[in-house]
This record gives C-alpha cells, sequence and structure tokens, in this order.
C-alpha cells in the first residue's frame, strides 16, 4: 500500500509510505534490534539504530499484521501499491497505480475481499 498520511509524509520525508503487509506470525528480525521513533504512540514504528532508516510498523489494533517498508527488501521490483491510504491528507500532485483509494483506511470488513483480490492479481515474487 502507499500512505498518504501526513505522518508518512514527514517519516519519509517523501509524498507518501510504501508497504507489504506481511502477517505477523511469518514475521521475524533475523539479526539486531530495532529502535522504536517516528512518530511516538500506540503504532510503533521501528527504525534501525544504526542507520535510522523506517523498517516497518505495527499499527496498533492490528496485530495479525506487520508493515513492512517495502523499499527495505533486497529487491523491490516486483512491488506495486494495490491500495493508497489517508487520500485526503495526500498532496495534490502525488499519484499512485493503486487500483483501489481510501480517504483514510479500508472499513474492517473489507480487508478480507480485498487481501482476496490482491492475492488473485497479483504475482508472487521470486526469492
Amino acid at each position: 500500500m502507499a500512505c498518504h498520511c501526513t505522518g508518512c509524509q514527514r517519516m519519509t520525508a517523501s509524498a507518501f509510505s510504501l508497504s507489504v503487509a506481511i502477517p505477523s506470525v511469518g514475521f521475524s528480525i533475523l539479526k539486531g534490534q530495532p529502535t522504536i521513533g517516528g512518530l511516538h504512540g500506540a503504532t510503533r514504528h521501528y527504525f534501525c539504530p544504526h542507520c535510522m532508516s523506517w523498517i516497518f510498523t505495527r499499527p496498533e489494533g492490528m496485530d495479525e499484521f506487520v508493515n513492512l517498508r517495502a523499499t527495505m527488501l533486497d529487491n523491490a521490483s516486483w512491488f506495486t501499491p494495490f491500495i493508497e491510504t489517508w487520500t485526503r491528507e495526500k498532496l495534490l500532485w502525488a499519484t499512485t497505480s493503486a487500483v483501489h483509494s481510501f480517504e483514510t483506511l479500508p472499513k474492517e470488513e473489507d480487508y478480507a475481499s480485498l487481501i482476496e483480490e490482491y492475492a488473485k492479481q497479483t504475482s508472487k515474487p521470486t526469492l
């Protein structure tokens, strides 16, 4: 997804942040210990303590997912945003190729159908 909220704009020094939603059960830190930074609150943003790059987020109330910054992957060339969020705060010139746009976030009951649609139309990355 591409998030256009002003918080993501500030933390990326860009128009939006790019995230891949990874199921929490399939996500682990293999090396090092990230530090919490960025906007402090119930949603936790994790950064590399050495270079201070924003690595991932554990969104408040969505413990089943971790939002990994797509550009942190060794090969992010396959990544294309499927949804964009917080478009009511987006910069007027910022555009993405996202299939779905939301003024804030999708409704909780819409996530299952969005995940299913994404899984049907996307190609799997090669490792």
